[in-house]
This record gives C-alpha cells, structure tokens and sequence, in this order.
C-alpha cells in the first residue's frame, strides 16, 4: 500500500506543475488555476494511471490538456460573443421614447410588493395557469388571482398617472 501511495505522489510534484503552468498562461493566479483544475482531474481519473508509470510525465500532460481545453472554450465563447455582436449591429435600436417608457414599466413592475410581482410574473409572462402558478407558489388559486389583480391595478393606476396611451397588455383578460 505505502509502494502504492508512493506512486501517485502528486504532492512532489507541484513545483514542476506550477512551473509549467506559469509558462502556459504567463500569470501566477491563472498558473494556481490551472493546476487545481488539472489536479481536480487527475484525480477524478488515478484509476487511470498505470503503476510504474512516470507521474509527473501524466501530471503534466494533464496540465497541457486542461490549457488547450480551457482555449479551445475561451475561442468558441468569443466566436459566439463575436456571432451575437454581429447581430446586434444589424438590428435597429428602438426609439427612444420606447426605450424611457420600457425602463418605467418595469421599474413599476419592480415597485409592485413581492408576492404581486412573482404572482403577475408567473401569469403575464410565463404564461402558467392560475393553477399551475398557484402550485409553484404555494397558495390557493383565490389568493393567486388576487394578487395578480392588485398588481394589475397597480400598473394601471401607473399608466393613468403617466397620462399615457395605455401600452399595458393584459394577458389574461380583464379581472376587475
């Protein structure tokens, strides 16, 4: 067992792995991660070390394979961010009036008491049932159309003071 223990010990070789690491990404904090994470796996994979085999040869191949993993993702994550930048600049932003009266609406919504706001939340635009909202929250469906009925007064009663056209959709029809 000690022969064995001796084998896979990945403690001595933290020096050559933090070495190797740092020459990889050129950052200390970065090299610290690299390590961990590539620690994480080798762990996560001993039973496939060989006995007899060179550690530290598998350790730093591990190391190597966790650097080309993580660029690989940081490459695909910027082409993704590129993808959708390129889309953002054809789209046409909205004018800007819509843009103030959107903020208010929801800095409105936000202003509404917690259990209105999950309760109107769920309806208006998750589009559940009364039922269904009314067993994600816990209440019976009585006291669920009721707060969704207090909240969309509210919002009305927002719209009336913005003396505004009345841009608030009901989704569920009237509950007055």
């Amino acid at each position: 067992m000690d022969a064995e223990k001796r084998s896979f010990d990945v403690i001595g070789q933290l020096g050559a792995l933090r070495r190797y690491a740092r020459s990889l990404v050129r950052d200390s904090a970065e090299a610290e991660d690299l390590v961990h994470d590539a620690l994480v796996k080798a762990y996560e994979r001993r039973v496939t070390f060989r006995k007899g085999a060179n550690l530290r040869t598998w350790l730093l191949s591990i190391v190597h394979n966790t650097h080309v993993d993580r660029i690989r993702s940081t490459l695909a994550r910027k082409r993704r961010d590129d993808a959708a930048a390129l889309e953002a600049e054809v789209s046409y932003p909205g004018d800007q009036e819509h843009a103030v009266r959107l903020r208010q609406v929801r800095e409105a919504f936000m202003a509404l008491p917690e259990d209105q706001r999950e309760a109107l939340h769920l309806i208006a635009v998750e589009d559940l049932s009364y039922q269904e909202a009314a067993d994600t929250l816990g209440v019976p469906v009585g006291t669920l159309m009721s707060r969704v009925s207090r909240a969309r007064a509210s919002l009305r009663a927002f719209e009336a003071e913005g003396k505004q056209p009345n841009h608030l959709r009901l989704v569920r029809g009237d509950d007055d």
